[in-house]
């Protein structure tokens, strides 16, 4: 008999039920040490116990999923010199392994580019990584387009 597999859903967290945003928020300050018992994790969120476990193990953050993945992003860029440099420095610096870097001829000032790189040794959070990516002067857009 075939097992049947949850399908998996990336989610932008204003979209989220609030009961799903208290869960995640009460796991990170048991996982940090801030509350020692779930009592006093759920009860400074404001949820009862019985949601925290009805959904503890259906909700992490993005960075706990990603860990020790291949992301790709796709990014459009200004033709300027160093843009890409920039980026590649700031996925090496969190200790990302660049796979693959495509990147198409400058049309009307911007390039499009695509990178897939391993997280599995990064340092920083994949979410801080991709705020900071998106932060680089000469980066128009990011986007992530595929995790595996």
């Amino acid at each position: 008999m075939k097992e049947s597999q949850d399908n998996l859903y990336l989610v932008r967290e204003h979209v989220l039920p609030l009961v799903l945003k208290k869960t995640a928020e009460a796991k990170e300050m048991l996982k940090k040490g801030k509350v020692k018992t779930v009592h006093e994790a759920v009860q400074s969120v404001g949820i009862s116990r019985g949601s925290f476990y009805k959904y503890r193990d259906y909700i992490f953050p993005f960075r706990e999923v990603s860990r020790g993945k291949i992301l790709t992003i796709s990014l459009i860029l200004e033709h300027t010199a160093g843009v890409l440099s920039e980026v590649l420095t700031a996925i090496a610096l969190s200790r990302g392994n660049v796979l693959t870097i495509n990147q198409g001829i400058p049309l009307q000032g911007v390039a499009n580019a695509s990178i897939s790189f391993e997280t599995e040794r990064m340092t920083a959070d994949v979410d801080a990584l991709l705020g900071k990516l998106s932060a680089i002067p000469g980066v128009q857009k990011l986007e992530l387009i595929g995790q595996s």
